[in-house]
């Protein structure tokens, strides 16, 4: 665990997660003269604003597993986002301090990161992997503590304690099918493969409901994580040639499977969900085959698009390899952002538990145009408010990030027409 203060760029996960440390108190913690667990009348031990408080924001990702990749860039502008907000005089009458904890892409041990910082923490400004908030889910309802989920799990859609952006997983697949069926030629055949967890299921569902919406014959397998576990997937591709592959899993995973296949006459589209890409993989022996037959479907736009905020997020980063990590860090920290301006204007101010009644008020974020307002809205039936919109890309070494934008943020004609009266894969 470690306060605020720019992860080195340039390291890689495994040496971040060995500076990780423990025990950091701060601002943080219940003070007397504050207003509960997480915010202090006294200043950050590292303030910008000298007469401001201090609020405490837990970041737990993944510095050092499967999707370090991803997350070491998106935890970076998570604490770019917060650095920008605090030298604009920071919100409510307080600074915004980050307590950051590696929890390897683990349930337990993403458990056992949230119970070290539960006393000192206001909310947490990422907690990344859906199953791994449905491991501390119940903690943070005992806790009055909200998340923005570093997952795009359509089950967040129906919980009020969750300020997610961007459509989820289960919608994305959809509008990945649908895409696809528009711009890849003929196709009569889906194949969706995913990790065995809610991750995997949640998209696997988007897909067999765009399967079946276009007439499509359909299958799924799942696959564990690690590059060398994937031979069984890549056999099954060869097997049943599908003419579309759904693929819900890691970079390393995706690229594997893809290639892999490709190199045993394979000669499909393969479309993967938003954690399926990052730049690195185009230094790999993957990369052709990517080139030719992965897209990704994403939530926004990618690193080199013109919005307001993308022109923010490259300024505040500076210097730094492009990546959508970086991205998807940037967005996921508007709702808390929004969340924590509407506490303030509440009675008692910014606390916990202003803090839930604030997000499950949401009726609109504003994201300076990375998304529409309406993207972050919680008030209402999930089946009317979930954002249901994604971006096509496909792969472009040339291009920062290392993609194009094949499609704008779109909505197919399969997710539009899909009634989301509960999550598409429950979470256990």
């Amino acid at each position: 665990m470690r306060h605020r203060g720019m992860l080195p760029r340039t390291m890689a996960g495994a040496a971040i997660a060995a500076l990780v440390l423990t025990g950091c108190r701060g601002g943080g913690g219940d003070d007397a003269e504050g207003s509960g667990p997480g915010v202090s009348s006294d200043p950050c031990p590292e303030a910008v604003n000298e007469d401001n408080g201090c609020i405490t924001l837990g970041i737990i990702s993944d510095l050092s597993d499967t999707f370090s990749a991803v997350a070491v860039p998106l935890t970076e502008a998570q604490e770019a986002f917060w650095d920008r907000v605090n030298e604009n005089g920071g919100v409510g009458g307080y600074d915004v301090q980050l307590v950051i904890s590696d929890a390897e892409y683990d349930p337990q041990l993403t458990s056992q990161r949230y119970q070290e910082m539960r006393t000192d923490i206001l909310a947490l400004g990422q907690a990344l992997g859906s199953s791994q908030v449905m491991a501390i889910l119940e903690d943070m309802r005992d806790d009055n503590v909200i998340a923005a989920p570093a997952s795009w799990n359509s089950a967040w859609n129906f919980e009020p304690l969750i300020v997610q952006s961007g459509a989820n997983y289960c919608f994305e697949a959809m509008n990945g099918v649908d895409w696809a069926m528009e711009n890849r030629g003929e196709i009569e055949s889906v194949l969706a493969i995913g990790y065995p967890t809610d991750f995997g299921e949640d998209a696997a569902v988007g897909a067999a409901a765009a399967a079946e919406a276009n007439g499509l014959d359909y299958a799924q397998i799942t696959t564990p994580p690690g590059q060398d576990n994937q031979a069984e997937a890549v056999s099954r591709v060869v097997q049943e040639d599908p003419d579309l592959l759904v693929i819900t899993a890691g970079p390393t995973e995706t690229a594997t499977i893809v290639a892999g296949a490709a190199s045993e006459g394979w000669e499909g589209t393969a479309v993967g969900s938003s954690p399926t890409w990052n730049p690195g993989l185009l230094q790999s022996e993957a990369a052709g085959a990517l080139e030719a037959m992965y897209f990704q479907a994403s939530a926004w736009g990618n690193w080199s698009s013109d919005t307001p905020g993308h022109e923010a997020m490259r300024e505040a980063l500076g210097d730094v390899s492009p990546s959508d990590g970086y991205v998807a860090g940037w967005v996921w920290s508007y709702p808390m952002l929004a969340a924590l301006e509407h506490a303030a204007e509440l009675d008692g101010g910014i606390t916990r538990e202003n803090l839930v009644a604030a997000a499950e008020n949401l009726e609109e974020v504003d994201y300076e145009d990375m998304l529409p307002a309406e993207a972050g809205t919680k008030v209402g039936d999930p089946n009317e408010t979930a954002y249901r919109a994604s971006v096509i890309n496909s792969v472009d070494a040339e291009s920062p990030g290392g993609t194009v934008m094949e499609q704008d943020l779109t909505v197919g004609p399969t997710a539009e027409g899909y009634s989301l009266d509960a999550p598409c894969a429950a979470l256990d």
